[in-house]
């Protein structure tokens, strides 16, 4: 047994075939996009499934959109992008606007190689908040200097669905 043997019986493989940490291993999306992908959205969806209902029903990879999941539990392995990616992000807080982005968006967020790809946000929230209506969005916009491209209320409307994934084709393809 070579040392290189040795060392692949005991070290995780990535998605590339290369021994290695897997915490940089580029993530499979959950949707994967038909044809070529035009590009990706990222979305976190609580227990509840709000976000994962409405990103259901959008059907993103119809279009040539990969579609990933942030992880709901730290146990999970991390999510790592590596396209430009539009975020989808539901409003924590009950009307706090310091709790509004959920810490799991957040974590996804401070890994500088994530980052690096978004392009875009949209986000869910509750009139019942007032001020801090899809504050998510706002926050997230500002500290990745990124635009703010929809918002939208709890589960969405299917003109919602439908602007959403519209939007994303001619965000994506616009030159």
């Amino acid at each position: 047994m070579t040392q290189h043997d040795a060392a692949a019986a005991v070290a995780p493989i990535n998605q590339a075939g290369n021994v290695g940490n897997t915490e940089n291993t580029v993530s499979t999306p959950e949707f994967a996009a038909q044809g070529a992908p035009i590009g990706a959205l990222v979305y976190f969806s609580s227990a509840s499934e709000n976000t994962a209902r409405f990103v259901a029903g959008c059907r993103f990879q119809d279009e040539g959109i990969n579609v990933y999941r942030v992880p709901l539990k730290a146990s999970e392995p991390a999510l790592n992008v590596r396209e430009p990616y539009v975020i989808m992000v539901p409003t924590y807080g009950g009307g706090v606007i310091k709790k509004a982005v959920p810490i799991q968006v957040k974590r996804f967020l401070n890994d500088p190689d994530n980052r690096a790809w978004i392009r875009g946000v949209i986000a869910s929230g509750n009139t019942n908040f007032g001020e801090a209506y899809c504050a998510a969005g706002d926050i997230i916009s500002t500290k990745c200097h990124v635009p703010f491209l929809y918002k939208f209320e709890l589960m969405g409307t299917p003109e919602d669905t439908a602007a959403v994934k519209n939007g994303l084709v001619k965000f994506f393809t616009a030159k």
